[in-house]
């Protein structure tokens, strides 16, 4: 996958789970692409761990393995994070 199907999948994922789990989480275009991003590297790693597949291409897998990567990134993000 190429540098720039890695960022539109980024985005598409981040924004996702931003809907997903909306709240106060760190925010901005570019934030929500870097979730995305290594939210979909953190989806293929626990998928392939788990036998499920990896983000192999700009796919429908591959966009929901990243999206739920994203969901455990942000959940991950609010338990480390101290309320305020």
């Amino acid at each position: 996958m190429g540098f720039i199907s890695w960022i539109i999948l980024g985005l598409i994922a981040g924004a996702i789970a931003k809907m997903v789990l909306p709240g106060k989480d760190p925010g901005g275009f570019i934030v929500t692409i870097i979730i995305g991003i290594i939210g979909a590297v953190i989806g293929g790693y626990i998928s392939t761990i788990l036998g499920f597949g990896t983000v192999s291409g700009f796919n429908l897998g591959s966009l929901v393995i990243a999206i739920l990567g994203s969901i455990v990134l942000l959940l991950i993000y609010r338990m480390v994070k101290k309320p305020s």
